[in-house]
């Protein structure tokens, strides 16, 4: 069975070599670029391009909310109107005022739960492995080594010429990653 590549990877002693690689590497054209650090290291995600504003996860919270507040108001609408009316007192069926603590409650929890549940599938979680766990010393990078890899899928990935380039950016190491 023949492997496919994943990207190579480039490892690096400090935050500033990673940094400055990073630049590099973005510079160079590169745009599928992923760094692992064992430490955030300030204006590397801004500088590889993961922008927070750019996730569905803040409109699928709004609709599973808006959801919840509907459903939670429409149950309890069924219930007090349709199924089970009950006039006490001369009280209208459709007092909205008493539907509020059940409707804001299941709001909150249709807005949790797609929190939860959104962030797992869009960051495709469970992944129980990674093709990154296939680099050379790789578990290094919880420890004391900082990575950047550029993957296979990037328009401008060449496996001789990426692995070139990354060499020229004082990496303690480079190495091709299988799938």
């Amino acid at each position: 069975m023949a492997s496919t590549i994943y990207g190579m990877v480039a490892e690096f002693k400090s935050e500033s070599q990673i940094l400055n690689a990073a630049k590099k590497t973005k510079a160079e054209g590169y745009n599928r670029v992923e760094a692992y650090t064992p430490l955030p290291v300030h204006g590397l995600a801004e500088i590889i391009g993961l922008d927070i504003k750019d996730t569905l996860l803040p409109w699928i919270i709004f609709l599973a909310g808006v959801a919840g507040l509907v459903g939670g108001f429409g149950m309890e609408w069924w219930v007090s109107v349709i199924e089970y009316p009950l006039n006490v007192g001369g009280r209208p069926l459709l007092s909205w005022v008493q539907f509020i603590p059940v409707a804001y409650e299941c709001t909150i929890l249709a807005a949790a739960g797609a929190a939860v549940v959104g962030m797992f599938a869009l960051n495709g979680l469970p992944r129980p492995h990674h093709p990154i766990f296939n680099a050379k010393r790789f578990e290094r990078a919880s420890n004391d080594r900082f990575f950047l890899c550029i993957e296979a899928a990037d328009a401008k990935f060449d496996s001789k010429r990426t692995a070139a380039f990354l060499s020229t950016l004082d990496a303690l190491s480079v190495s091709e990653v299988e799938d």
